[in-house]
C-alpha cells in the first residue's frame, strides 16, 4: 500500500490533509507533521512513520518547499526501501496521491506534472469565456 507523510513549516500539511479528507472522505494512509509549531521534532514523526510501515508499503514522503528545513531534514530518510521524496507539492498532488494504493515512477512524475498545471493566473476574460465545469 501507499504510505503517505507530509510535512510542512508551520500548519499547512494539517490543513492540506483536512481539504483532502473533506474532498475524498477520511484517508488513513495520509500521516502529516507541522514543523515548527510546538516543540516536537519532525525526526520523531518519521522515525514513528516508519515504523508504522510495513515492509511491503511503498513510502512517499512530501514536503512543502524545496531546499527548505523540512525537506532537507526528510531527505535523511531517502536510504529507507521504497521510499521516495517529493517536494513543492500542492493540493492537487496530495489529492490526487491519496486516492491511490500503489504508484510507479512514471506516474509519479505525471502527477508532478499535472499539479503543475493547476499553478496559473486566472484572468477575468478567461472566467467569463469559460464552462462552470472548468472549475470546481
Amino acid at each position: 500500500m501507499l504510505k503517505l507523510f507530509l510535512s510542512s513549516h508551520g500548519t499547512l500539511a494539517s490543513g492540506m490533509k483536512r481539504s483532502v479528507e473533506l474532498l475524498s472522505g477520511k484517508k488513513n494512509q495520509l500521516t502529516v507533521f507541522d514543523a515548527y509549531v510546538d516543540e516536537k521534532r519532525l525526526e520523531d514523526a518519521l522515525d514513528d512513520f516508519f515504523a508504522c510501515c510495513k515492509e511491503e508499503d511503498q513510502k512517499m514522503l512530501l514536503s512543502d518547499l524545496y531546499g527548505g528545513s523540512v525537506n532537507q531534514k526528510m531527505s535523511l530518510y531517502l536510504d529507507h526501501p521504497d521510499t521516495c521524496l517529493v517536494a513543492g507539492v500542492n493540493l492537487a498532488l496530495v489529492l490526487e496521491l491519496s486516492l491511490r494504493e500503489k504508484i510507479s515512477e512514471t506516474e509519479i512524475e505525471g502527477l508532478i506534472e499535472e499539479s503543475r498545471s493547476m499553478l496559473r493566473m486566472v484572468r477575468m476574460s478567461e472566467v467569463e469565456a469559460g464552462s462552470d465545469e472548468d472549475f470546481l
